[in-house]
């Protein structure tokens, strides 16, 4: 599921900054943010201190005291690692994008706009414009305001194909540090030296602005009352020892207390977040907070554009088909003249497949004094006037209102009503209809066909299956909407959707209880990506949708959206596994300490030890053992992840229950039995 190589959980440039920094976090201003393993590192200390006294005044069995006092301080050690581990594999990820900075000057435009002088680019303020050439340096984050440039942005996306920015549209949107490959752009600066895009990504790989997710709160505050009432349990065990004539030894009560305690699942936690974290920025999604990846896996609805994320996104030109007493040929000609200057891929397709099916080559336009009419917003045509005639393509209904065109099917609107139909045809098969005309005189339609890409239905099957709705947003007419969503396999659509539209979908969808995920690139996207519980923004689009959303996707694949929900789903897959193992392990641990500990009160207990453990001491100092080993054991899972499946939650509760709930009981009783095998043969108890 990740795009770009996964960095080792043991390699040797982040061990050796994780053991150094396992000591570090010994510090218990620092072990305060973590319940439990403060409470672990209060009762080391204490044990510490009694043991350095009992050493000091001739204190008896000093050696097993010690070893369990070791085993302690390595549990809160190893719960550090795990943490340190996870937050060294986003330090070498930051570590990386720092070495994409880059010392520059930059060309800062005088106030005439004619010339310009140089000066550092940290000395950038917000609002200042700049030149940026071929071969130099984005100086700062900004917005293209003049011209169109090829970028290379393989230091941030890692990509090495150049993409494109230009002014005035969705694309204009630059990021410092990149290089400008081609021509030359004019730079409004938008944000200030240190307050960067990249900037903010180093803080945020490295971890210094991870917030605690909700869920991750809460299951804290569990964690902190179990340990309170584990601490009330094991407070009153000398009371029932002293009833029945003996005492207990504070080291093995401590020993008791720290192996019922959930530390393993308190010890991970940490690390679990900043993972979940980490697999995004390996994967070129950039998360503001740990929020958006844990609302990213309880979405339940899911909206996603047509274009380029369900579709290919290029339309392509499938057929022409002529009115009546038109040649299909007739119609090539005009369809191609009208697209000889259309440089989008729609207009390139119909050049394309009038020369493949009737042989039509282009024509030299500068001898037929052509004069090319561009697309417009406003007339939806464009076109081509040559030796006074006129011809003209574009959508249906604009064609149809046109005055030159309406007015000469006034007296007979055979033509048009024939058009209409075919046109319905062409939208109800999910293509999208062209009109083409010529001076005046309606031709026929082109079919303009949206190609779906291969698996995606699959994929929202699956989707379906995890209990996740998926909405198509297209600016289509409903029909063709409705035919592309059919094929696509989509739970519904909304068709020619606006901004107000989408902002009106996501709020009565969150109103139903829901979480909402889109993405999107535009500045009209951004009311709706502030408003969705996970909005995910493109990197080539505006600053405006890549301030609105809560994630930023350093690809711009809209498809991408769907590994995002899959992630956090993993998110929340890994933190229930492991908190079902470390809460069934402990059960294991019961049966190894607590008839240890009373055995020689009420021998019946020996009933319970079904481990056949050695001795009591030797069943504490397993267990403890145990206790610190299973952490480490288990960093490679918190930091990989459990295998994403796309299930619901009730299958998910049962795999859990039979996989991490039985397999939590079982590999405590053989780990706590091989170890006890293992010190009694030593002679360590």
């Amino acid at each position: 599921m990740t795009k770009s190589s996964e960095i080792s959980v043991f390699d040797p440039a982040i061990v050796g900054p994780a053991v150094r920094s396992s000591f570090a976090k010994l510090d218990p201003r620092v072990q305060f943010r973590n319940p439990v393993m403060f409470v672990v590192e209060i009762v080391a200390i204490l044990t510490t201190l009694i043991f350095l006294r009992d050493l000091a005044f001739g204190g008896s069995r000093l050696g097993f005291s010690f070893q369990v006092i070791l085993w302690l301080w390595f549990t809160l050690l190893f719960a550090n690692f795990a943490e340190a581990v996870a937050e060294g594999r986003g330090k070498a990820q930051a570590d990386a994008l720092r070495r994409t900075r880059t010392e520059t000057d930059a060309k800062l435009l005088a106030v005439d706009g004619s010339t310009y002088e140089l000066v550092p680019a940290t000395s950038l303020k917000v609002g200042d414009i700049v030149v940026v050439e071929i071969g130099d340096i984005i100086p700062s984050d900004g917005e293209v305001i003049e011209g169109i440039a090829s970028v290379n942005e393989a230091a941030i996306t890692g990509e090495s194909a150049p993409v494109i920015r230009e002014s005035g549209g969705d694309r204009s949107a630059v990021t410092g540090g990149t290089q400008v490959l081609s021509d030359q752009i004019k730079v409004r600066i938008t944000a200030a030296a240190g307050s960067t895009f990249l900037d903010r990504m180093i803080s945020l790989v490295e971890g210094a602005q991870r917030q605690k997710t909700p869920n991750e709160i809460a299951l804290n505050i569990l964690l902190a009352g179990m340990t309170l009432i584990f601490v009330l349990a094991v407070v009153t065990i000398p009371s029932f020892a002293h009833y029945a004539g003996g005492t207990i030894p504070i080291v093995a009560l401590v020993a008791l207390f720290v192996t019922l305690i959930p530390t393993t699942i308190g010890a991970l936690l940490s690390a679990i977040g900043i993972a979940g974290m980490d697999r995004l920025v390996r994967f070129n999604v950039l998360a503001m907070s740990g929020r958006a990846v844990e609302a990213a896996g309880d979405v339940d609805t899911l909206l996603l554009d047509k274009t380029g994320t369900i579709t290919l996104g290029n339309r392509q030109a499938t057929e022409f088909l002529p009115l009546s007493g038109v040649s299909e040929r007739d119609l090539a000609d005009a369809a191609q003249l009208s697209s000889l200057a259309d440089e989008t891929p729609e207009g390139r397709s119909i050049v394309v497949l009038a020369k493949e099916k009737y042989g039509i080559r282009g024509r030299e336009m500068g001898e037929l004094h052509a004069h090319f009419v561009p697309f417009t917003a406003q007339t939806r045509m464009s076109g081509v006037d040559l030796d006074g005639s006129t011809i003209r393509k574009g959508a249906v209904d604009a064609m149809l209102a046109d005055a030159s065109i309406a007015g000469k099917h006034r007296s007979d609107g055979q033509a048009a009503r024939e058009l209409r139909q075919v046109a319905e045809g062409v939208a109800k098969s999910g293509g999208t209809p062209l009109a083409v005309a010529r001076d005046g005189r309606l031709l026929g339609v082109v079919h303009l066909k949206d190609i779906v890409k291969g698996g995606i239905r699959e994929r929202f099957a699956a989707l379906r299956q995890m209990g996740i709705r998926t909405v198509m947003i297209t600016g289509d007419n409903p029909m063709t909407a409705a035919a592309i969503a059919a094929e696509a396999g989509v739970d519904d659509f909304l068709a020619q959707a606006t901004p107000e539209n989408k902002l009106e979908l996501i709020r009565a969808e969150q109103a139903k209880g829901k979480l909402v995920a889109m993405c999107g690139d535009g500045t009209n996207d951004a009311p709706a990506l502030a408003q969705a519980d996970v909005g995910v923004a493109m990197n080539t689009g505006t600053v405006a949708a890549r301030e609105a959303g809560n994630m930023v996707d350093l690809d711009s694949d809209p498809t991408k959206l769907i590994e995002v929900v899959e992630i956090g789903k993993q998110l929340l897959m890994t933190r229930g596994s492991l908190t079902t193992f470390s809460i069934a392990n402990d059960v294991a641990k019961y049966f190894a300490i607590i008839p240890a500990m009373f055995v020689a009160f009420y021998p019946q207990l020996q009933a319970l030890n079904i481990m056949r453990l050695s001795s009591p001491e030797s069943a504490i100092l397993s267990a403890i053992i145990f206790n610190a080993l299973v952490i480490i054991a288990l960093i490679p899972l918190a930091l990989k992840g459990v295998k994403y499946r796309a299930v619901g939650a009730a299958a998910l509760l049962r795999r859990n229950l039979l996989i991490y709930g039985l397999g939590g009981m079982i590999v405590p009783f053989l780990g706590i039995k091989a170890i006890d095998l293992v010190i009694t043969a030593v002679g360590l108890a």
